[in-house]
């Protein structure tokens, strides 16, 4: 028999999204009423939804697993697409959105709007912030999550989740926003898993490793890509500053909600979302290649950190009032770093160091008497001074700051001068703190320390 001259059947590829070589984008949408998905298609002029799509060798259709979580409500995609008018328009929609159900100041309000839009477009960005609301039960911190996070790209609603590792598959596998309460997770080891997604999962290229097993017996590692916008609500906060970092967080007053917020989300509030959803999408179709981190003088004067996290927000604002929202939260954390800073045992020996190395004229102030000054201006009779060895391990791991022995003695050298300035301004120490330290411990007058650590007092 001839062989048969059709060409065999392209092997299915299931996906959740995907930016082709040519630029088309590609984001599967599940019809609500029909409980169908299906893939909407932007090839740079329109959209067109189709059941599956030819990609070289592959035909792309759903992906299955998405389809059951949408029709869980697990996972939330828009069905289709809709105009949005201008980019100031969608933001006014969505801050309306939001205020017609959670009560937030407005500066915060506005930065939530921009959160929403920027998850759409989150991966044109390397490095990424976390949104929060911090507060006690009964404070709209669920209201909060659900209002938000029903307009994110691709939320994935984390509270029905009894353990945090099917976490890592559903952020690996969906690549959506992970909408977190940090409350269902109270035990230790789940705290851990947490921390793993969320200390990796804002900085693109840092994927966790867990190992998996098959069939019980052979562990295989296995990396899960977590990178994505992540919104929690949360009592407390994390111990690791480092973490604590990545949040833009607004704490609730505890006040009563406006009187125009509903008690219970009215059955239409569903249906809004879906539309914003939908216009969202179209929106992300529009921008996706046109978005670029944007920079603002006005941010230079802040830490790096805030700067990185903040510059995905400033790349979707559409208005100066959007930029002043983020000035403002800028300013109250800038603000609110330095006086928890300010409070700290490194912020009392840099005011020690300073003080010591405006008052001397030898080769730097020597560990020993920034130990003793530090325990008579500092602790006095409440507690016993720190010996030479502990002020040593302060100043050099918790401060990196270099010391040299000169005479037999350990000092912090002159030429330090430049990271001292510098800590000082991270951890708000002024000169007047500088000074005021020195009248309290007496040193009015300049006085020569000596390499030995002594504290004489001018004459």
């Amino acid at each position: 028999m001839p062989a048969s001259s059709e060409a065999p059947p392209r092997p299915l590829r299931p996906v959740v999204s995907a930016v082709l070589p040519k630029g088309t984008l590609v984001e599967l949408v599940f019809d609500p009423v029909k409980k169908s998905a299906g893939l909407a298609v932007w090839d740079g002029h329109k959209v067109h939804v189709v059941s599956q799509l030819p990609d070289g060798p592959d035909r792309l259709v759903p992906a299955r697993e998405a389809e059951a979580l949408a029709r869980h409500r697990v996972v939330k995609f828009a069905s289709g697409t809709e105009s949005y008018g201008e980019t100031e328009d969608l933001l006014a929609a969505i801050r309306s959105h939001i205020h017609r159900y959670v009560d937030l100041p407005a500066a915060f309000e506005r930065l939530a709007a921009l959160y929403v839009l920027m998850t759409w477009v989150h991966d044109r960005f390397e490095e990424l912030p976390y949104l929060r609301r911090r507060g006690e039960f009964g404070t709209g911190k669920t209201r909060f999550l659900i209002t938000l996070g029903n307009l994110c790209y691709k939320p994935i609603f984390a509270a029905g989740a009894s353990t945090v590792s099917p976490l890592f598959h559903l952020i690996d596998r969906i690549g959506g926003t992970l909408i977190l309460d940090e409350a269902d997770f109270r035990f230790s080891d789940e705290h851990a898993l947490i921390a793993k997604i969320l200390n990796n999962g804002n900085v693109r290229g840092f994927p966790v490793l867990r190992s998996e097993s098959p069939n019980g017996r052979d562990f295989r590692p296995r990396a899960f890509e977590v990178f994505g916008p992540k919104i929690a609500a949360m009592r407390g906060r994390y111990d690791d500053p480092a973490l604590e970092s990545r949040f833009l967080t607004e704490t609730a007053s505890g006040a009563a909600p406006r009187a125009d917020i509903p008690i219970n989300l009215p059955p239409d509030q569903e249906e809004a979302a879906q539309r914003l959803r939908n216009r969202l999408l179209l929106w992300r179709f529009h921008n996706h290649g046109k978005i670029t981190a944007r920079q603002d003088e006005r941010l230079d004067r802040f830490e790096p950190r805030l700067r990185q996290i903040l510059t995905p927000l400033l790349s979707v604002a559409a208005e100066e009032e959007d930029v002043e929202a983020i000035l403002i939260h800028a300013e109250a954390v800038e603000t609110g770093l330095k006086e928890t800073r300010g409070q700290s045992v490194e912020a009392e020996v840099l005011t020690v160091t300073r003080c010591l190395l405006d008052a001397t004229e030898t080769a730097g102030a020597s560990v020993q008497a920034i130990a003793r000054l530090h325990g008579k201006v500092f602790l006095g009779d409440a507690a016993r001074a720190m010996n030479a060895r502990s002020m040593g391990h302060i100043l050099r791991v918790r401060l990196n700051l270099p010391t040299r022995k000169s005479h037999g003695v350990f000092i912090v050298p002159r030429e330090a001068g430049a990271a001292i300035a510098a800590l000082c301004a991270r951890y708000g120490v002024t000169q007047e703190d500088a000074e005021r330290l020195s009248a309290a411990a007496g040193l009015e007058t300049r006085v020569d320390y000596g390499d030995e650590g002594d504290v004489a007092k001018a004459a």
